[in-house]
């Protein structure tokens, strides 16, 4: 099916109910927010639902105005932190038509961040259907502005009323969506990194493959600091040695070499495994560019830029795709990446793979899940 549901009408493999606001967001008024939208700050007229208990399973899938939730003060989530969520884009084609980039990769990534913090997984099949039916609900809430997109936020949070340490046995999985345009305005540019001394993101058997609200949490303090030190990111070492370089607050890092070769830190269980991560290293592979997944020290970091060895380093994720990595700071000095602004591999593989999610260039690989 590809259009939206009427109200009443149930469809997919998850039977989602429409339910529609009765007061949506006024065309022109819309119009005038999408001129400007930002990053994550206007969001659409309706949401996806789907609840969980144990004796029912996923059920009353709903497709609906979006409002505050009302949630009694016991709620598991606010006491023992049981909540995970993904992030990914759909896209307006040059044709019209929209798109997702690799939603299965992400309803996969959500069981695994499920089973990680003791919650029920849900069917890949009810993820998938969620985010198709709320952009197709949604289809008029795209921005035409550069870098313009719907942001999905799919989360699932423990909604059971008790206090006990212990597995809720209530779950509440929904879906929102941010109209967004590029997330740096003018297009990428470099940014500065502030390494990270005393706290760590995540130590082994930890939760730090997962994606869930506490990982993040656990970065402001130090995120904090990279600001205060005049830097725009974070980067964190690992937690036994303090020496391997692993990822940024909220994105995966890649290394660029003299001979056009590539690293980054390998998936371990305390680095989250990016959907962007991954399409990158399958995309230059694919150029015959080598990429290897391999630890990278700090200290091996701050030597091949100083030697010219190291060329270029750039973070990526869903929000912000590719981002140059211009300089790095820490408590023992400063030292600059190549030219300290926008190497030309990194353009290049921000350029290849922001093509595919929109359609302009060959999708080899079928990540492009198009809606109609």
């Amino acid at each position: 099916m590809n259009t939206a549901l009427t109200p009443g009408e149930t469809t997919g493999p998850a039977a989602f109910r429409f339910d529609p606001s009765a007061t949506p967001v006024d065309a022109n008024e819309r119009a005038a927010r999408l001129v400007d939208p930002g990053f994550g700050r206007v969001f659409t007229d309706h949401m996806a639902v789907v609840r969980y208990n144990e004796q029912q399973g996923w059920h009353d899938a709903v497709i609906t105005a979006r409002a505050p939730i009302t949630v009694d003060p016991s709620t598991a989530v606010l006491h023992y932190a049981q909540e995970i969520f993904e992030g990914l884009k759909a896209y307006r084609l040059d044709d019209g038509t929209m798109a997702l980039f690799r939603p299965d990769a992400n309803a996969r990534r959500f069981n695994n961040s499920a089973r990680r913090l003791a919650m029920p997984e849900l069917p890949e099949a009810l993820f998938l259907e969620s985010c198709r039916q709320l952009v197709r609900t949604e289809r008029d809430w795209f921005p035409d502005v550069d870098g313009g997109a719907l942001y999905l936020r799919p989360f699932m949070f423990a909604s059971e009323a008790f206090l006990g340490v212990k597995p809720s046995s209530e779950y509440l999985y929904m879906v929102i969506a941010s109209s967004v345009g590029a997330y740096w305005k003018g297009g990428a540019r470099a940014v500065s990194i502030w390494v990270s001394q005393d706290y760590t993101r995540a130590a082994p058997g930890g939760t730090g493959e997962a994606k869930c609200g506490g990982n993040y949490a656990a970065s402001l303090l130090a995120q904090s600091e990279a600001i205060r030190q005049g830097c725009d990111q974070v980067v964190f070492l690992d937690a036994v040695e303090r020496r391997w370089v692993e990822e940024l607050g909220g994105m995966n890092v890649f290394f660029v070499f003299e001979d056009g070769s590539m690293v980054t830190p390998p998936l371990t269980g305390t680095i989250l495994p990016g959907i962007t991560r991954d399409s990158i290293i399958r995309i230059a592979r694919d150029q015959g560019i080598e990429v290897r997944e391999e630890l990278y020290g700090i200290d091996q970091w701050r030597a091949d830029a100083a030697s010219g060895h190291l060329t270029e380093a750039f973070a990526c994720g869903t929000a912000a795709v590719v981002t140059p990595i211009g300089e790095v700071a820490s408590p023992t000095g400063r030292f600059t990446i190549g030219s300290g602004g926008t190497g030309q591999l990194t353009q290049r593989m921000l350029d290849a793979l922001s093509a595919i999610q929109r359609g302009r260039a060959a999708d080899a690989h079928g990540w492009v899940q198009r809606l109609g």
